[in-house]
């Protein structure tokens, strides 16, 4: 329980307690430590969401989409599909680690995610060596990167002290 209420404090959550949801006093709720709360609906709660360090990520890889979408057509298969793939990698990475049940398992999935955003901004440089991206663009694209490298790597930090 400590350890989750960092976890909200580092990410800037709330922190107060909150009881836990046992599925036989809730027959409709499935609940896991790190991932969604499922109802009998089928509705998740995705509480990965609320991490700070996700939204960064979702944006970023977002940004990279369209910062990339003027590429010349010869690099739809290869370096526009290769930075691509290493932006998104970086929050379907958190989203894998969140939901598995240890933070061991956590830690390994957001390590994969700080690789991915190194890729990313290699790529990010070489696509501006081939002037595929303004410099206005790339400076805003690898500020981005940077920011979220340092929460990332925060992150990645305090979940393998846990």
């Amino acid at each position: 329980m400590q350890k989750d209420k960092e976890m909200r404090k580092l990410e800037g959550q709330d922190t107060r307690q909150r009881p836990s949801v046992q599925a036989s006093q809730h027959p409709g709720v499935l609940a896991s430590r790190h991932s969604s709360i499922l109802t009998s609906q089928h509705k998740p709660i995705d509480r990965w969401k609320n991490l700070e360090v996700w939204k960064l990520a979702d944006e970023f890889a977002f940004q990279i989409y369209k910062g990339s979408k003027h590429f010349p057509k010869e690099e739809t298969y290869g370096l526009t599909s290769q930075l691509r793939r290493s932006a998104l990698s970086i929050p379907t990475n958190i989203v894998e680690g969140y939901s598995k049940r240890g933070d061991k398992e956590l830690a390994h999935f957001v390590n994969i995610a700080l690789g991915s955003l190194a890729e990313a901004k290699y790529l990010l440089y070489f696509a501006s060596r081939l002037d595929y991206l303004d410099q206005e663009t790339y400076e805003r694209l690898i500020n981005e990167a940077e920011e979220l490298g340092a929460k990332l790597w925060k992150f990645y930090e305090k979940v393998r002290e846990s």
